[in-house]
């Protein structure tokens, strides 16, 4: 069993989205506090199969379950930004010369983030993973490819540390269990599983917020992670 303290001033959790308004989770998602671990134990989460558009999801990698706290409830903000891409087809082609070589298709979009972020990370079913992240995060670690950040590279986290026991916060539950959940509290649609390859084959589901701040973990906080 491992718990964590996790803070940063700047977050974002994209949801699959395409457009000008690229949408942010509400806090920190299963499969985003996933991939945080794995790069803090110094596992390598992508593969290249040398055929695919994209980099894909490793095969084998740990299982564990999650449970997620929040310390307090992040704000949530947008910026406009320049999007540059290249598009799809012969549109703004007429462009690229001036461009000499970088994305010549130039769009405004107004992205979604999160400020404040402070959460509770519970860690268990797999002892040996939870003995990497501490390694990783005392320096004794395997080199990994670059810093641990939180769904942007320049939103990086300010502390991460391992507590003695789980804090008081309130904890992300599935819909549909018997927990108390607060009326006022949104449901928030929350991805677990990512696969980069097939969207169809991501999985998410709805949470929500328990009701009460507690230290005791509800049963229903704790969420399956990895690919075997």
């Amino acid at each position: 069993m491992l718990w964590l303290y996790l803070q940063a001033p700047f977050a974002t959790f994209r949801t699959f989205s395409a457009g000008s308004f690229r949408p942010t989770a509400p806090f920190l998602t299963p499969s985003a506090c996933y991939g945080l671990l794995l790069n803090l134990a110094g596992i390598e989460m992508r593969r290249d199969d040398g055929k695919s558009a994209m980099t894909l999801i490793g095969s084998d990698l740990p299982c564990a379950e999650l449970a997620i706290g929040a310390l307090q409830m992040p704000d949530r903000h947008s910026v406009y930004q320049q999007l540059h891409n290249y598009p799809v087809g012969s549109s703004g082609k007429a462009h690229a010369p001036a461009c000499r070589g970088s994305k010549y298709n130039i769009a405004p979009a107004r992205r979604a983030f999160l400020s404040g972020l402070s959460a509770c990370i519970g860690l268990r079913g797999n002892d040996a993973l939870a003995a990497a992240v501490v390694d990783g995060l005392e320096g004794r670690g395997p080199s990994r490819y670059g810093l641990p950040f939180l769904g942007d590279n320049s939103f990086l986290p300010d502390r991460i540390e391992p507590l003695p026991a789980a804090r008081a916060a309130r904890w992300l539950v599935p819909m549909g269990t018997d927990e108390p959940m607060s009326m006022e509290a949104e449901p928030m649609r929350l991805t677990v599983r990512i696969d980069r390859a097939d969207m169809s084959r991501t999985e998410s589901r709805l949470f929500m917020f328990a009701s009460a701040v507690t230290e005791a973990v509800p049963a229903s906080a704790w969420t399956a992670v990895g690919y075997d």
